[in-house]
């Protein structure tokens, strides 16, 4: 039994070891490509481009600046927007202090570092689990968000299979110890699966295949932070549902009609049933990528809330 446990060990130590290293061999390979600011404590990384009003994009679980970036999407709106993406905490190059990161606790921090950049008011757009972010961001601060624009989003608590396998790694101690050890190698395994899923019924488009960085979205560190998202996500529905009648902001909703990922008719079109005077874009055939799938529409909707908040503020005055 003695060396039976110490093989398991020496294995265990072996695959922690082997989990670091391909963690510092995607971070070699793919520095970080903006500037860091800090808010309250946390290290955030984050990248500006073009000029303009201010427009915020919060990406979803699992994800990374990068994946913005890939979709081309942030060189067309920076021709007119001043474009800011961040890593959410955890994910990229951004710590993640152990905290209850609820999307309420993120856009606190995304407002204060927002604010630190000089921007006092923002358009926001906030794709899959960045949507709830994005709507605690306008629910708790009002008047500093402009326009919304809600992509593929969960905001209802619905039953998840996934729940249950994929927030272990969040578990302190057992989950720290499969994170470096087990996870990654799953998760390696399921990743074509994964993205599968999330670009279906439409296939993985190349530009995606090609330029998403894999491995960094597999280090033990952006690991914990997706399984604690997944953690949190029914949880935070629960608690932000009974509050979306309270967005002001003009909001357009956009989804794709046969998201795999998120139900549109259980999240999205019962969202703009919630929400006066908001707008349901739901694409026929797409799923939960659009801004990689159709990033015209997602752009044309950006434009829009966009060019509704102008005209309400040209109303006011």
């Amino acid at each position: 039994m003695p060396a039976l446990l110490g093989g398991a060990a020496a294995a265990l130590g072996a695959a922690a070891l082997y989990a670091q290293r391909r963690a510092q061999e995607a971070e070699d390979r793919h520095p970080p490509i903006g500037r860091f600011i800090t808010a309250d404590g946390v290290r955030l990384h984050y990248i500006e481009r073009g000029q303009g009003e201010p427009l915020v994009l919060i990406h979803g679980n699992g994800s990374l600046i990068q994946e913005f970036l890939i979709s081309g999407i942030v060189d067309e709106l920076a021709k007119r927007y001043r474009v800011i993406v961040f890593d959410r905490p955890g994910f990229g190059y951004s710590s993640r202090p152990r905290r209850f990161w609820t999307p309420q606790a993120q856009a606190r921090l995304l407002h204060d570092a927002l604010q630190r950049l000089g921007v006092e008011r923002a358009h926001v757009l906030g794709h899959s689990w960045g949507a709830l972010v994005a709507a605690a961001l306008t629910l708790d601060f009002p008047t500093f968000v402009q326009s919304l624009v809600l992509e593929s989003g969960y905001y209802y608590p619905t039953a998840r299979a996934d729940v249950l396998l994929v927030s272990q790694p969040a578990i302190p101690i057992i989950g720290d110890a499969m994170r470096y050890t087990v996870a990654p190698a799953v998760s390696r395994i399921l990743l074509p699966k994964i993205f599968s899923k999330i670009f279906a019924p439409a296939p993985v488009p190349e530009h995606f295949r090609r330029g998403f960085p894999k491995e960094l979205a597999l280090r033990p560190s952006q690991l914990r932070a997706a399984s604690e998202d997944v953690a949190l996500m029914i949880p935070a529905a629960m608690k932000l549902q009974h509050r979306y009648h309270e967005i002001t902001a003009p909001l357009v909703i956009v989804t794709g009609a046969d998201d795999r990922i998120v139900d549109a008719g259980r999240h999205s079109r019962r969202l703009h049933r919630a929400v006066p005077g908001s707008e349901l874009l739901a694409v026929p055939g797409l799923g939960h990528m659009l801004h990689h799938l159709a990033p015209d529409l997602v752009i044309e909707a950006i434009d829009r809330a966009v060019h509704r908040a102008a005209r309400a503020r040209a109303a006011a005055r």
